[in-house]
């Protein structure tokens, strides 16, 4: 049986359906480790299904570093404007600008394959593909530019 609170914290930590959350639950039988690969499996899942997906819609960001010596302009898309104005998605946006101001990637297929610079057990293209898992949308990114002096 798994509980109410195991559900909230898995919930809280995935961002993914309690629904979700509770049946890989109980396919794990509470351990909450086994549910998160199970999850992350089920995520790839998705991501391959939403990858066909048109992306009209997202945002322009912006970022200037502290030495205001360099910055980037991202344009980011997803496929609905709700998902656009989401903290989740800004928040993503954030990441990959400062991504893209710290390691300077050459062109789009370099960038996804960088390890991020937060956690470099994960990859970019990881990054984004555990926000498509999470948000339910196909993300991508279109273009971006980093400037330097």
């Amino acid at each position: 049986m798994v509980s109410i609170q195991q559900i909230k914290e898995l919930r809280e930590e995935t961002g993914v359906s309690v629904s979700e959350v509770k049946k890989a639950l109980e396919e794990a039988k509470g351990d909450a480790e086994k549910a998160k690969e199970i999850l992350r499996v089920l995520g790839k899942t998705l991501i391959g299904k939403k990858a066909s997906r048109e992306t009209k819609q997202g945002i322009i960001d912006a970022y200037v570093h502290s030495n205001l010596k360099s910055g980037v302009l991202l344009d980011i898309r997803c496929e609905s404007d709700f998902v656009a104005k989401s903290p989740e998605f800004k928040n993503l946006s954030h990441e990959l600008c400062l991504q893209i101001v710290a390691m300077d990637p050459p062109d789009q297929a370099s960038l996804l394959s960088q390890p991020w610079i937060k956690d470099d057990a994960k990859t970019v293209k990881n990054l984004i593909e555990d926000a498509v898992a999470k948000i339910g949308e196909n993300i991508e990114i279109k273009k971006f530019s980093r400037f330097e002096i």
